[in-house]
């Protein structure tokens, strides 16, 4: 295994570094005294980034190596056409750049999910991470579980005094949340950190994994609103599905709903947290913890108007 350069001497490459998590990794990244270039769609306001798009060829125009690439690279929709593009192709296209700039680690920014995949995304990235894994580059897998934007769906909701919204009686799922510093941190770490090489590394963020109505209780507290929850049946997700995937074989646009209907049934029944494989139950035990950036912490500052929400498309409750 390569000897790695002090930290401050490392040239670093970073994917998705527009979204929040990518974000995240950037300032961990910059903090620790790396050298980042970022690849992005649209010029930006820093200095030396890479304009390209990951569909295409990315290696036009990039004549300088790179010691390390991080992606924080996603589809955006979950679509079975747009993970297989994204979460699989570009990502291919990715790795093949890494090898030809010299880069000597790759980190991939996974999800925890895909330990159970049902999904067309998760089987995408699954495929790739496969490729990365006998690519024979160092390689770091980081699953982490829920994110803080992805759980603040319904602070709005409950600001209003209507009800927050959970699937059965509430306790179906839990998760340990993580932010995107604490998660760039620990994505960061990975570079100099040599336990975490060549390894699938679970994360998640500090404290017990929490559950949907323990984080309705946690918004209600906050807010100063009395607790009122509307509990949704599986069984009601199950026939919009099914009616939605019916109605799809006509309309591509409904085709595309029964998909978010399934990825929303998805993360109404299974946790995010590490899996057993041997008993087939998620063990929050068993889901590393990193960092101090608390959900609790998060919703206040959002409702102090002093945290704004950018949620994406997976976002769920």
């Amino acid at each position: 295994m390569r000897a790695y350069q002090h930290p401050a001497s490392l040239r670093v490459l970073v994917f998705g570094a527009t979204g929040t998590a990518g974000q995240g990794v950037v300032r961990a990244l910059s903090a620790q005294g790396q050298v980042v270039t970022c690849f992005v769609r649209t010029p930006s306001a820093i200095e030396g980034d890479i304009i390209g798009d990951v569909t295409g060829r990315i290696d036009a125009g990039i004549n300088r190596n790179f010691d390390v690439v991080v992606s924080c690279l996603a589809s955006r929709s979950g679509s079975p056409d747009d993970a297989w593009a994204i979460d699989y192709r570009a990502h291919l296209r990715i790795l093949d750049l890494a090898q030809k700039v010299g880069a000597k680690h790759f980190i991939l920014l996974s999800a925890i999910c895909v330990q159970r995949p049902l999904l067309p995304f998760q089987h995408a990235k699954l495929a790739f991470e496969a490729a990365l894994i006998a690519s024979g580059i160092t390689y770091s897998i980081v699953r982490p579980t829920a994110f803080f934007k992805s759980l603040s769906g319904q602070i709005d909701r409950v600001r209003q005094g209507k009800a927050f919204l959970v699937f059965g009686n509430g306790a179906l799922t839990a998760c340990k949340p993580i932010s995107d510093d604490d998660l760039g941190r620990f994505i960061a770490g990975c570079i100099t950190d040599s336990g975490r090489h060549n390894r699938i590394l679970p994360i998640g963020g500090p404290g017990v994994a929490i559950t949907p109505i323990e984080q309705g209780n946690m918004l209600f507290a906050l807010t100063g609103m009395p607790p009122k929850f509307r509990h949704v049946p599986v069984r009601m997700l199950d026939v919009i599905q099914q009616g939605l995937s019916l109605a799809g074989k006509v309309s591509p646009k409904l085709a595309a709903k029964a998909e978010l209907a399934r990825i929303g049934r998805y993360y109404a029944t299974e946790s995010m947290l590490v899996l057993d494989t041997a008993t087939g139950r998620y063990d929050a035990d068993a889901t590393p913890s990193t960092g101090a950036d608390t959900l609790e912490a998060y919703y206040a500052s959002v409702i102090a108007g002093n945290t704004q929400v950018y949620r994406g498309e997976h976002a769920v409750f």
